[in-house]
């Protein structure tokens, strides 16, 4: 069975970072070992938390917990998202270069959380660090707009201008990168992906219908549900990814009560999702391939 190493946040109310991504992991069978960077009793959004961070030498000792009782030899994937510090962050690319050498065949997958909008959520030395020790790494990684600008040093106005910036991380190693959003104002989310294969890369993009409701931990679900899918094309599996997603958001929104949910309301209706996230209906999200 598959085993997923999952580096991210943990909150104890609430679905983002591990509790977004754990879940429907072990629904679509994998084994999912998690490593919380932080463990909040709620996301921040909500303007009052409380909690602890991991340091990064606390994140080294637990792999070497697991690498002295030989347990690190059976992952199968990486999975990382939101990192709040560049000595984390740096411990974070030992640990999955350590796992690679390990398992050359070990996939790493990576939400590379910065920012979005134009805005940082991190410090600002992370995303040099990023670009330089983190994607060489990655196999599969899922950026936003914003972030896509960052990793390549580019602006992106166009399609043509997101092309050329996925180009540019396959250039750095990266197998497979999804757009997980290009800014339009036609009222539809457009999902890109590219994967290099054979030295051609297929290209595809999914039409979202948009629903006008702020969401917290759905970056995390994505890229949890593009690892669990991603045995098959990454065209198939951003497809089922998306169509899961959709469903989770669009329950989500129905389950509020008023206009003006509160953050518990907001939160992702996960377990009741569990269908959708099994079996996801690829006919609620257009997929057109590209020649």
């Amino acid at each position: 069975m598959a085993r997923v190493l999952s580096i991210q946040s943990h909150v104890v109310s609430g679905y983002v970072g591990n509790k977004s991504a754990t879940f429907p992991l072990q629904v679509l069978g994998f084994e999912v070992d998690a490593v919380n960077s932080v463990q909040f009793s709620n996301h921040t959004g909500y303007g009052k938390w409380k909690g602890t961070k991991l340091s990064a030498d606390n994140l080294w000792a637990l792999y070497e917990g697991l690498e002295e009782n030989k347990l690190v030899n059976d992952y199968s994937h990486v999975l990382t998202g939101y990192v709040g510090s560049s000595d984390f962050l740096s411990t974070v690319g030992r640990v999955v270069a350590a796992l690679k050498k390990i398992n050359p065949g070990l996939r790493y997958v990576c939400d590379p959380v910065l920012g979005d909008n134009g805005k940082l959520y991190v410090p600002e030395e992370l995303v040099a660090m990023y670009r330089e020790e983190i994607v060489p790494l990655a196999d599969i990684m899922t950026p936003n707009q914003f972030e896509l600008e960052l990793l390549t040093e580019t602006k992106i106005t166009s399609t043509e201008e997101a092309w050329n910036a996925m180009t540019m991380l396959h250039e750095r190693g990266v197998t497979a990168v999804v757009l997980t959003s290009l800014d339009t104002d036609d009222g539809k989310i457009h999902v890109l992906g590219s994967e290099e294969r054979d030295g051609e890369q297929k290209r595809f993009v999914l039409h979202v219908p948009k629903i006008d409701f702020y969401f917290t931990g759905t970056g995390d679900l994505f890229s949890a549900l593009i690892l669990a899918w991603s045995g098959s094309t990454l065209s198939e599996a951003v497809h089922k990814a998306t169509a899961s997603l959709q469903a989770v958001c669009k329950r989500t929104f129905e389950a509020c009560s008023s206009s003006t949910p509160s953050f518990r309301e907001r939160e992702l209706q996960l377990v009741a999702s569990k269908r959708e996230i099994e079996q996801p209906d690829i006919s609620t999200v257009e997929l057109v391939l590209l020649p």
